[in-house]
């Protein structure tokens, strides 16, 4: 039933706006109010704090027709998940009420802070510190690349409060963007899913309350990595999407466009680029599910999240060219749908961890038994 209407939700209102969304890199505010109507942010999240109380396996299934639609759209869908699941599990009751619940009906706008100018896939490298003071902390530093930063209301903070401490010595705080020495850079202009808005973040000591550290002192990133694995699902979901949509797309075309007096879809090198598609769809479909659902039972599952992630994402990039390829010379041109999602498609291997990370992951989880 969810599914049925998140895909109705996307045909109808998301994807006859994504060409504009794409062009004028706009954040559709009101697209995601409605969806926070629909109950679509914080699909893992408690119905009690907010959320729709469904599983791992619903909220892939969410991200994907999203992305069907749109793939700015469904990353926003994925950035609320991540963040509420956060506050959901390791707030305080005063912070689910300031932050929890009106991010969930979208009246607050969030970012997830990690990545550093020297912190990529290497988290450990976060030189932002937060230090102790007689009535809180001092937040210092700086972030890259961050989701959402150009609009957010509010951020998730990962910083060292222990530097000696290593990864336990990091801890998170949240944010608020109106706080004195908070400031946002100017929105980056990306390749593909121009519609989320990235830039940087500038933490010029900050003054923070004690109740701005969101769980335990020294947990942070544990408590980052421990999303990232729900990350991964909702980036694999968001991947495979990307490819049905190019599927669909290379389906219609290969039916209606003409040559040689026959539809190009009757042409061998057009069908196998076809049936590599469909069939690669389908398994990165069913290893995403996989992952979700071992989540859904409580099992570690970061080998196959990683899998699914590394996998869905190298098949979004290289069907999304065959996509192109199969339309020629219109689908290098802007304003076609394959086009854009070519270019929606990349960011899948970098973002939530590289593939080539998600790589590292499987074979040193294999090499020790995991």
């Amino acid at each position: 039933m969810i599914e049925r209407m998140v895909r109705s939700f996307a045909q109808d209102h998301v994807r006859p706006r994504a060409e504009e969304l794409d062009e004028t890199e706009a954040f559709p505010q009101d697209l995601y109010e409605e969806m926070a109507r629909l109950g679509l942010f914080g699909i893992t999240v408690p119905e009690d704090l907010g959320g729709a109380g469904a599983d791992c396996v619903t909220y892939a299934l969410v991200m994907e027709e999203l992305s069907r639609g749109a793939a700015a759209v469904a990353d926003q869908c994925g950035l609320v998940e991540l963040v509420a699941t956060l506050l959901s599990e390791h707030g305080t009751p005063a912070q689910q009420e300031r932050y929890l619940k009106p991010l969930l009906a979208f009246k607050k706008r969030c970012a997830y802070a990690i990545t550093e100018s020297e912190a990529g896939s290497d988290v450990s490298g976060i030189r932002t510190t937060a230090t102790r003071t007689d009535d809180g902390w001092r937040l210092d530093g700086g972030k890259l690349w961050i989701h959402n930063a150009p609009i957010a209301d509010f951020a998730v903070v990962l910083a060292r409060t222990d530097p000696s401490a290593g990864h336990r010595g990091m801890s998170i705080f949240i944010v608020d963007a109106d706080s004195p020495g908070y400031s946002a850079g100017p929105k980056e202009h990306k390749m593909g899913q121009r519609a989320s808005q990235v830039g940087g973040l500038t933490f010029d000591g900050i003054a923070l309350s004690k109740d701005a550290l969101l769980g335990e002192e020294g947990r942070g990133f544990y408590m980052m990595m421990s999303v990232l694995d729900k990350g991964r699902i909702g980036i694999g979901s968001l991947a495979v999407g990307i490819v049905a949509s190019a599927l669909e797309e290379s389906l219609d075309y290969a039916r209606t466009r003409r040559q040689f007096g026959e539809p190009i879809g009757s042409f061998q090198g057009v069908q196998w680029m076809i049936a590599d598609m469909a069939k690669d769809a389908h398994a990165a479909r069913l290893m995403v599910r996989d992952a979700a659902e071992r989540m859904d039972r409580g099992e570690r599952a970061t080998t196959e999240c990683s899998m699914a992630k590394c996998f869905a994402g190298d098949a979004a990039v290289a069907h999304t060219q065959n996509a192109v390829q199969i339309h020629g010379g219109i689908g290098y041109i802007r304003g076609t749908v394959v086009e854009r999602l070519y270019r929606d498609a990349k960011i899948t291997q970098i973002y939530e961890g590289t593939n080539q990370i998600q790589r590292m992951i499987i074979a040193r989880n294999l090499l020790a038994g995991k």
